[in-house]
């Protein structure tokens, strides 16, 4: 997965991020770096990008005959592996050595990356004479939706890393 984010007026990868914060000697595994939040939002933004790829290619092939339009279904997998994640404690038997202590997470973020999606033949209910199923309105509203949810999932990973690049700064 590439994911670039935005610090300040910078584009950067997380990888850049990850060598800066080793460069200022912040001591901490890189797997507790980033939150579930930053995890979940990173792959909405992955999984989003594929479901505007498939509806791009829908509205290409909008003339081809017989062609059925095809979706990726992520939602269900996405909620569940976050459900799964929020399961502290797990590395200690479910409970926490000294209650100052940080509370563990376990493996959520593994399960979050391992969250695909489906892609799915979307049928439609009035094919054309030609038996294409690609209605454009509809195709055009869930374009639309999926950019509002990229475009929400974007922003707020930017506000993490803004939160992340302001601690670093701070802690010089």
């Amino acid at each position: 997965m590439r994911l670039f984010v935005v610090l300040g007026h910078n584009y950067c990868k997380i990888g850049q991020v990850l060598r800066l914060v080793k460069q200022m000697g912040v001591a901490m595994p890189v797997e507790g770096l980033f939150s579930t939040t930053v995890e979940v939002l990173a792959k909405s933004v992955d999984l989003r990008t594929r479901q505007q790829n498939l509806i791009a290619s829908n509205l290409a092939n909008a003339e081809t005959p017989g062609f059925t339009p095809r979706a990726l279904e992520f939602e269900k997998q996405l909620q569940s592996a976050v459900k799964k994640s929020s399961v502290r404690g797990s590395v200690t038997g479910g409970t926490q050595p000294h209650p100052a202590h940080i509370p563990l997470k376990g493996d959520g973020p593994a399960r979050v990356q391992q969250v695909s999606g489906t892609v799915v033949e979307v049928p439609s209910q009035t094919p054309g004479r030609d038996n294409n199923g690609v209605e454009l309105e509809n195709e055009m509203s869930r374009m639309m939706q999926n950019q509002v949810l990229f475009n929400a999932s974007a922003q707020l990973l930017a506000k993490k890393f803004e939160g992340l690049r302001s601690a670093l700064r701070e802690g010089k």
